[in-house]
């Protein structure tokens, strides 16, 4: 996997992870020369990933709505990601990038499960 989903944690349907990026990822490869940072895919593709491990199953994303993005992450970054099961929408997550503390993203992603 291209970055480090630590610590995993479940809680009342929220989930949470620390992450680490390694400074040597793809993801840091021509965004930007001289300063990189990490896309705006690549934190969703780690939301993604930590909501499809706690399903068990492979899933999809269906929808991404009221992304926000504050802050960049460089390398080197340590990240915390929450996502919470929103009530009465089934497969969807409120969720959050934090990094010290402070919300780097948010927004909701709806996943489906994929049928085995």
């Amino acid at each position: 996997m291209w970055h480090d989903l630590e610590n995993r944690s479940q809680s009342d349907g929220a989930l949470a992870a620390e992450v680490r990026v390694p400074a040597s990822s793809r993801w840091f490869d021509g965004h930007f020369p001289g300063y990189p940072v990490l896309p705006g895919i690549a934190q969703l593709a780690m939301v993604f990933d930590l909501i499809q491990g706690a399903l068990g199953v492979p899933a999809r994303v269906l929808e991404v709505s009221r992304v926000r993005f504050k802050q960049m992450i460089v390398p080197a970054d340590r990240l915390q990601l929450v996502a919470e099961p929103r009530p009465g929408r089934e497969g969807a997550y409120a969720f959050r990038v934090m990094k010290n503390g402070e919300v780097v993203c948010s927004g909701t992603m709806m996943v489906k499960k994929l049928a085995m």
